[in-house]
């Protein structure tokens, strides 16, 4: 996993996110890793503090065209930027423009910052022709195939000169 809120940043590759509403959910499915993010809005509680979670827990709310999320119950093993488990995530997806949504990002940790903090970055909806590849490798990748073969031919040296 890149965690939260790594799986919503650029990174060198696997950027791209769909979002998938209904009803009750709103479905974020990731490229990189391909995890995919359920946030509830249908108003159930967090659970109890001691389950946590690798993205944590979402929960939904709209105000006006605005989805609010809210996500807790992270794990110390996917901490961003030095966070605790006690790290409260609360995002904002507003549409600015068509095909543009204003994604912010803060961040409440009194474990680790004196205050709470705030970034955005805005996420541009492309045709459906640039939708999430699955994430995989695939059979023109040989890369562990030539390492294990590199491994085996010094095996076979060391085997025969024991100076090596």
């Amino acid at each position: 996993t890149r965690g939260l809120p790594g799986s919503m940043m650029p990174g060198v590759y696997g950027n791209v996110y769909q979002i998938v509403q209904g009803p009750r959910y709103v479905v974020i499915i990731y490229e990189m890793v391909h995890e995919t993010r359920v946030v509830t809005l249908d108003g159930r509680p967090h659970p109890d503090s001691r389950v946590r979670m690798y993205i944590g827990d979402s929960k939904g709310h709209w105000e006006g065209s605005t989805l609010v999320v809210e996500t807790t119950n992270l794990t110390g093993k996917t901490a961003y930027r030095g966070a605790s488990e006690h790290l409260k995530m609360t995002e904002r997806f507003r549409p600015i423009a068509p095909n543009v949504i204003d994604w912010s990002a803060t961040f409440d940790d009194p474990h680790t910052w004196a205050r709470s903090w705030t970034f955005g970055m805005n996420l541009s909806k492309k045709d459906d022709s640039q939708g999430p590849f699955e994430y995989a490798c695939h059979e023109g990748n040989y890369g562990m195939v030539n390492s294990l073969k590199g491994a085996r031919a010094l095996d076979k040296t060391a085997a025969q000169d024991p100076r090596k």
